[in-house]
């Protein structure tokens, strides 16, 4: 077990930056020690985090007692002597390198040796932070994005003196709150202002040469890159000096074409207002302002990865989850085309004599390729991650295709395969848009194949020499529970849950979900989990049998490792007795009752109010699913599971050639109830 256990966090800083942190990791039910210099920051800190979780009661996406409990999680203070038990600091304060250096001096002396010391900077090396320490090797980098406490993103930065397992620790810790970290090197503007820096400031250098206007530049950037907001509008909301301090920075560090427009400069030195957005867009203009704005991102974040600050796929992670791009600026290049990305890439290299990134020169037309699943190591174990955070690791053919191909590669190098999600979902299940498109367009050929290759592959993942472990550390929900089911062993976050709600939506589990959950938690149990819909927690999944284990996030991959070594897991073959007196009274009723039984009143709940719910949510899901969901229970239980899970692909055209698929499937998508052909009755 790592010397670095996260429990107790603490955020140095009690502005709107470290206000919002602390209020991040107090939200996800984590004690957060909030600290300033006196106790008037502090107090206005605890306002700045009242008054958000106020405005969130005020829209609904809180309530009263949930604000109470989340305060409950915060303590302010402006001793700091009070860190000595804490086991990861975050300091947030003035982006100043004498400030912060001073700051993680005082943290030297209050922390105990096992605390990891995290720094929000977004300008410095975290070398030069942590060398004021006198132990630098457990300071990281962790860079969060605006506003904190919403924004998922966060950039994890080890530097050269840092001990491995402090970083991993951070990194865990990182989940444990509800981020989604992307890895970089201790690199000037880190991972996302490397390129959304410099895209700021083009969108400035577009005006400067008279180009085209603000509004005329801002609307053909949101048109370009499918975003809400224009550079010269975030500009405004983030702070026009925040911008050019920035570009500064990198202007500095890296090359004259990174520093600040003339224009930029001038607005913050002399104008000292913020753009005026006013005006209409001239659309004749698009194309001069796309290209330019495409061109500067291709060509820095081509050059990022160049350099090894980040790779492709956390570069694009950044810019769809901090930043809320639609895709990533290598998604881009692959969307315009590799010969039309280099060309706008190749207007900025020639203007200010620099070359252009190997990666973009040397990329042919089939495009850059982008890893939604990637191999790679993780403690003594060979990892298989799928890396679509913005999509909760949805399950398409895309995907699918290359979680098989890491599979293979990962299964032939004679270790434990462990299996992860990245973000705050294990996988949320199957795309459901890719199911609609296929339906709509009469196409069903397609979804059988996605699902018969889906079986495919989950056949071969458990029983193999080498064992592989699901580590589910959030959300894993339809597809992503049945890929978790389909792993010789199952370990938790104690933030992991799991449900299976395809018969709300018209169909069935049919990646394994009616057969290997029987064999997992018994008939009856399997029965309810379907029927209903209801997502279980960590907790209530190993009393079950649903999981192996639930360990804090900064023993998961520990405890992976420590199942890998029990090898194979043996076949399970199904409870025939309730695992928890807890869950007697439903396994009684789902074991005595047959759908129509349930649905038409015959079924005595004898008052149980979990009974009753449980009778309620059945009626508000397809009878059609429910009834087919029943047949593949009943046939299959007593079969071997290869032939067992056959049944599932049999009855497939038949789920979803009725109505009620394409309703329930777009009634998800269109967030509204569906209306099934024939519904449910109790």
């Amino acid at each position: 077990m790592s010397e670095y256990e996260v429990q107790k966090y603490a955020v140095i800083g009690a502005g709107n930056m470290g206000s919002g942190i602390a209020q991040k990791i107090a939200t996800e039910g984590l004690p957060v020690v909030l600290v300033d210099l006196d106790d008037e920051k502090v107090a206005r800190g605890m306002g700045i985090i009242q008054s958000t979780l106020q405005k969130g009661v005020e829209r609904g996406i809180f309530k009263p007692e949930q604000v109470e409990r989340i305060l409950g999680n915060v303590s302010g203070t402006s001793n700091w002597d009070e860190l000595g038990e804490v086991d990861l600091v975050i300091e947030a304060v003035f982006e100043d390198l004498g400030v912060k250096q001073q700051v993680f001096q005082r943290l030297g002396e209050v922390t105990k040796p096992s605390c990891i010391l995290g720094t929000n900077t977004s300008s410095f090396y975290v070398k030069d932070v942590a060398a004021v320490t006198p132990h630098p090797e457990r300071v990281v980098g962790l860079h969060y994005f605006y506003h904190p406490a919403m924004n998922r993103l966060v950039e994890v930065i080890g530097h050269e003196g840092t001990d491995r397992a402090a970083y991993d620790a951070a990194w865990a810790a990182q989940e444990a709150i509800g981020k989604t970290p992307i890895d970089s090197a201790d690199a000037p503007g880190f991972v996302v202002n490397r390129y959304f820096v410099p895209w700021l400031n083009e969108a400035v250098r577009l005006l400067e040469e008279g180009a085209a206007d603000i509004a005329t530049i801002d609307w053909a950037a949101k048109r370009a890159f499918r975003i809400g907001m224009g550079p010269f509008e975030l500009m405004n909301v983030t702070g026009v000096p925040i911008a050019m301090h920035a570009a500064n920075t990198l202007g500095e560090e890296l090359h004259a074409f990174y520093a600040p427009a003339a224009k930029l400069v001038d607005q913050v030195e002399n104008v000292k207002e913020n753009w005026d957005l006013s005006g209409e867009p001239d659309e004749s203009k698009f194309d001069v302002v796309a290209d330019r704005l495409l061109g500067v991102t291709f060509y820095v974040a081509a050059q990022l990865v160049d350099e090894g600050v980040s790779s492709v796929e956390d570069t694009d992670i950044g810019a769809r989850v901090g930043l809320r791009w639609s895709k990533g600026p290598f998604q881009l290049i692959n969307r315009v085309g590799v010969a039309q990305a280099r060309a706008m890439a190749e207007t900025i290299t020639s203007k200010w004599e620099l070359p252009m990134p190997k990666l973009l020169a040397d990329a042919d037309e089939s495009g850059i390729p982008i890893q939604l699943v990637v191999k790679g190591q993780r403690g003594g174990l060979t990892s298989v991650w799928i890396n679509r955070p913005d999509a909760m690791n949805a399950l398409n053919p895309e995907v699918g295709a290359q979680l098989q191909a890491a599979l293979d590669a990962a299964q032939s190098e004679g270790r434990g395969v462990v299996l992860g999600g990245s973000g705050k979902a294990f996988i949320a299940g199957a795309d459901i848009k890719f199911f609609v498109d296929h339906l709509r367009a009469d196409t069903f050929p397609e979804i059988y194949t996605f699902t018969a290759d889906g079986q495919k592959m989950l056949r071969g993942m458990s029983g193999n020499q080498q064992p592989v472990v699901a580590r589910v550390q959030g959300l894993a929900l339809g597809g992503g529970s049945e890929t978790a089911l389909a792993c010789d062993w199952i370990v938790a976050s104690p933030k992991a849950s799991f449900g299976f709600p395809e018969t709300g939506i018209g169909i069935y589990p049919g990646l394994g979900g009616t057969q290997r959950l029987p064999r997992r938690v018994g008939l009856p149990l399997a029965k309810y989990l379907v029927y209903t819909g209801q997502i279980l927690g960590a907790k209530q999944a190993a009393e079950i049998g649903l999981v192996d284990a639930v360990v804090p996030f900064s023993e998961l991959d520990a405890a992976c490792e420590e199942f890998a070594g029990k090898g194979v897991a043996p076949a399970r073959t199904g409870r025939e007795r309730c695992p928890s007196e807890n869950w007697q009274a439903i396994w009684d009723y789902f074991a005595s009752y047959s759908v129509d039984q349930i649905l038409g009143g015959e079924a005595d709940t004898g008052g149980n109010p979990v009974l009753d719910k449980a009778v309620k949510r059945m009626s508000q899901k397809s009878l059609n699913a429910l009834k087919q969901a029943e047949r593949l229970f009943n046939e299959g239980h007593h079969l071997e599971l290869n032939d067992a899970l056959d049944l599932e692909l049999r009855d497939l055209q038949e789920v979803f050639a009725h109505p009620d698929a394409l309703e329930g499937l777009s009634a998800l998508i269109e967030g509204r109830r569906p209306e099934f052909q024939a519904p449910a009755r109790a």
